[in-house]
């Protein structure tokens, strides 16, 4: 089988391969900083990193290019870990197994990091090369931006010297994006006491698997299923039918993907059993039928398990099945502004039993309008304090206003036209960017996002589309050319 590596253009598939083979998970940067600045010593780079962890490799200009302002060209170095139940994968020590599928390159059931690897690897193969013509170029990888945006947000001005950026995480070729969301994480803790499991109640595993999940910024208007909001419906109404009782819940991983599974532990009495096994075979076809157009491979399942060493008390789980049911989820505004973009969201993103009599909630909340963004935090935050539960809100981080005058962006569309034939789509995305904390730190910065189509990001069905690829590097490469002087 042909490796990745022999897809052209090869400079750029060859240093995505190589990304594949270091572990890098979100806060876990360390190897492949370390394979970055290895690199940069092989080709005689000059490098440096910052307190938090980011590193910038820079190169002199080409030759004929000196005169050209210097760019910044940006990517982060983490990826989401994300795979499926029933694959054996350490996101800390094992590589990523990619196999070609068609037009597309895909990961063996686990993301496949191309979000952002990709931009890694274009960032390398510039670096590499000394037939690319561009002006003075600096190279920026920061860390953490998928879990917290760490990197981005205590970056120091004057780390880098360039005012024009590229930043290489977009996922959608053909489209340039010059603004992007806002967000804030909301993280819930409800307490509860461990109870003994009721006298005569047998245990119950309920799975909700096979969800298409997704980036909760990019797919969070797509219609998709939420595994914990599914499950949660369920246990709800199990209650009130058949008086079940709660012994956990675990649904979820990530703040920033929609989630894709979750999985309770519940007693119920003997005699109850077969009328709750009923009942659940009706409300599973209810579900599919609901999401019949969009969530194609869910699974649901209820079987009998061991009996667990506790429930938990009545009250604790009247007030954590009620407050999930009421948490908002998905869009809740569309721009007035710009057709066809969320405006404010919010993702019911983990459940965890987390420690000993405690329950952790996770749900990150997205907008492009700051006041929306707290309404909808704080929406979040009297959901839950309703019950008593205690809520943290994090710092957040801005959106990225767009400037469609800006010299950059004019420039990459031009590039784009004269290659292809057609002009690209110039828009804002929901998703976060960590251009709106570039600008923070550097506002006269002019900056502009573009990358190739990747599907599925933030899930095993990741995938990166092959010819967008090719467009992707050659729109860089052709936009590079054509940075005006200094």
């Amino acid at each position: 089988m042909d490796t990745i590596s022999t897809i052209e253009p090869k400079e750029l598939w060859s240093c995505f391969e190589e990304i594949l083979k270091v572990p890098r998970p979100s806060r876990k940067e360390e190897k492949i900083r370390a394979f970055l600045i290895d690199f940069a010593k092989e080709h005689s780079l000059d490098y440096k990193t910052d307190e938090a962890g980011n590193l910038l490799i820079s190169k002199a200009a080409a030759k004929g290019f000196e005169h050209m302002q210097p760019v910044i060209l940006q990517s982060h170095m983490d990826m989401v870990g994300e795979k499926n139940s029933d694959i054996d994968h350490d996101f800390e020590t094992d590589p990523i197994k990619p196999r070609i599928d068609g037009d597309w390159v895909k990961a063996e059931g686990t993301t496949l990091g191309a979000d952002d690897g990709i931009g890694i690897a274009a960032q390398m193969a510039i670096l590499a090369s000394d037939t690319i013509e561009h002006g003075p170029l600096e190279c920026l990888f920061t860390i953490d931006e998928e879990t917290g945006l760490t990197g981005a947000n205590a970056l120091q001005p004057g780390f880098f010297q360039s005012r024009i950026l590229l930043n290489l995480d977009s996922e959608d070729e053909g489209e340039l994006f010059i603004g992007c969301a806002g967000g804030v994480d909301t993280l819930i803790n409800m307490p509860y006491k461990e109870k003994k499991v009721p006298s005569g109640h047998i245990a119950c595993e309920v799975s909700v698997k096979g969800l298409t999940g997704g980036h909760s910024g990019d797919d969070i208007h797509k219609g998709r299923g939420n595994s914990n909001k599914i499950l949660n419906r369920f246990l709800w109404n199990a209650t009130r039918k058949f008086n079940i009782r709660l012994s956990s819940f675990d649904g979820g991983n990530l703040r920033n993907a929609i989630p894709r599974e979750a999985v309770a532990l519940v007693t119920v009495s003997e005699s109850d059993y077969s009328r709750l096994k009923a009942w659940f075979d009706t409300f599973r076809q209810i579900i599919k039928d609901e999401l019949r157009s969009t969530e194609a491979h869910l699974e649901m399942d209820l079987i009998k398990a061991d009996k667990p060493a506790f429930v938990v008390n009545r009250k604790a789980q009247k007030k954590l099945l009620n407050s999930l049911y009421a948490c908002p989820n998905g869009v809740i505004e569309w721009s007035r502004e710009i057709d066809n973009l969320v405006e404010t969201s919010t993702n019911l993103a983990s459940v965890k039993f987390n420690e000993p009599e405690n329950i952790l909630v996770t749900t990150s909340q997205r907008s492009s309008v700051d006041s929306a963004k707290k309404d909808i935090a704080d929406r979040i935050r009297a959901t839950f304090e309703m019950a008593g539960a205690e809520v943290i809100h994090s710092d957040g981080y801005p959106g990225w206003q767009p400037d469609s005058d800006s010299e950059i962006l004019k420039i990459t569309e031009k590039a784009y036209l004269d290659l292809f034939g057609n002009k690209p789509v110039v828009r804002a995305i929901h998703a976060g960017l960590e251009c709106g904390l570039f600008m923070d730190k550097y506002p006269d910065l002019d900056m502009v996002s573009f990358g190739p189509t990747i599907k599925g990001a933030h899930s095993p069905d990741e995938g990166i589309e092959i010819p967008t690829a090719e467009k992707f590097w050659k729109l860089l490469l052709e936009t590079l050319k054509r940075i005006p002087g200094a």
